[in-house]
């Protein structure tokens, strides 16, 4: 089985998200890529080892569990419920909510925050008799677009950052301003779609306020060790030290507890997405080491696509990232880019990144607020994601287009 074939039926069932008659996710069918590259003689098991970016890995391993440690910590709970005497001012409320998820989808993982916060949220929303819909939406698409103004804000960001070796002060400073500019459209879009559903209806009739709520106690002393890794950790950013060494360095550290034993700050990690992760650096791997690329690339220019100019790339990463979702669009597209142009990395990283909010399979944070809310008996249907999504990319899109004008 060459390479190509191994490769287009990977990413083919990456498309689909599944696989007739198996009960099989995105992970499983990239896991499965990765072996067939191996048991199929396109690689050894050594170059499938060597394929994976392991400073990539780390820097998302790591992240991970400083996550963790907040999680632990009771950070995230207590921070949305620091918000809730808001709710008598909805718009208000929204517009917090969403710049706090926002910033804390920065510096770490948007996942986490989606997890944390969607009960919580919903709890005080219902309980002040609101609509907890727009919240939960504006709470996906923030995490979303604020995620995009770092380089450790999400996966693809980190795989970028680490493949072009982009410096964090640079990577900050062409990335937040588009990525705030967004954020106030989704929030004004939010404002005008539903400026008459705000108040509860239908969509929470069904929440069950009485069952338990499972969160973290508050604990002040985690939440500080937590808190000061994330500080110590952007700082060294900033410095020559590598982001993965620091990253891990610090999750070394706070691995060290009398409190939390490994197994339960491990337990935490998302071992899918690195998993996904590992499969993909295989799966890539194989297809670059034939004339793939250059015949893909080939074939694009000869459409009249160049994915070198900053506006085509633009669309090519939003169309892809919806297609076969941004992590995987991102490991193909950046076999094409010039690693000494800087702005089309970061083009890409926000172009993959706000393509995430179009419809609600396009980021695993959409994913994770709806199925949060289901569990507390809130339903948020991919047409109502949709309704809102579909808008909100689009004004995001343009407003990157925009910046990439301006900025040259």
């Amino acid at each position: 089985m060459t390479a190509e074939v191994v490769f287009t039926l990977t990413y083919l069932g990456i498309a689909c998200g599944r696989l007739p008659g198996l009960a099989i996710d995105r992970t499983g069918i990239a896991l499965l890529g990765a072996i067939a590259m191996v048991v199929g003689g396109v690689m050894t098991t050594a170059e499938a080892f060597t394929a994976i970016d392991i400073p990539t890995i780390l820097l998302l391993y790591s992240l991970m569990v400083i996550s963790a440690q907040l999680r632990l910590g009771g950070f995230y709970a207590w921070s949305a419920r620091r918000i809730i005497p808001l709710l008598h001012r909805p718009r208000l409320f929204l517009a917090v909510s969403m710049l706090l998820a926002a910033t804390l989808s920065a510096l770490l993982a948007n996942d986490i925050v989606c997890l944390a916060f969607t009960p919580v949220l919903i709890h005080g929303l219902v309980g002040a008799r609101l609509n907890p819909v727009p919240f939960l939406l504006g709470l996906a698409l923030a995490s979303n677009i604020g995620s995009a103004a770092t380089i450790i804000g999400n996966p693809q960001n980190m795989l970028i950052g680490q493949s072009a070796g982009l410096d964090f002060t640079s990577f900050l400073r062409w990335c937040l301003p588009p990525s705030l500019l967004a954020l106030a459209a989704g929030y004004l879009l939010l404002v005008l779609l539903y400026r008459r559903r705000l108040v509860a209806g239908a969509e929470s009739a069904t929440a069950r306020l009485s069952r338990d709520a499972a969160w973290p106690e508050f604990n002040r002393h985690q939440t500080a060790k937590g808190l000061a890794a994330v500080v110590i950790l952007v700082a060294l950013f900033f410095t020559p030290v590598p982001r993965e060494v620091s990253a891990i360095g610090l999750a070394g550290l706070l691995l060290c507890s009398r409190r939390y034993d490994t197994r339960r700050i491990l337990g935490l990690v998302d071992w899918h997405l690195i998993t996904l992760f590992c499969a993909l650096f295989i799966v890539v791997h194989g297809m670059s080491a034939g004339d793939l690329p250059a015949r893909l690339m080939a074939g694009l220019q000869g459409w009249g696509i160049d994915v070198g100019a900053p506006l085509t790339l633009t669309a090519v990463s939003a169309v892809l990232s919806n297609i076969f979702s941004n992590v995987p669009a991102v490991m193909v597209l950046i076999q094409f880019l010039d690693p000494a142009d800087h702005h089309l990395w970061y083009v890409l990283a926000v172009s993959s990144t706000f393509a995430g909010n179009f419809i609600l399979i396009g980021s695993i944070a959409n994913l994770i607020v709806v199925e949060q809310a289901l569990a507390e008996g809130v339903v948020v249907s991919f047409a109502e994601h949709a309704r809102i999504g579909i808008p909100v990319t689009l004004a995001s899109l343009a407003i990157l287009a925009g910046w990439i004008a301006l900025a040259g």
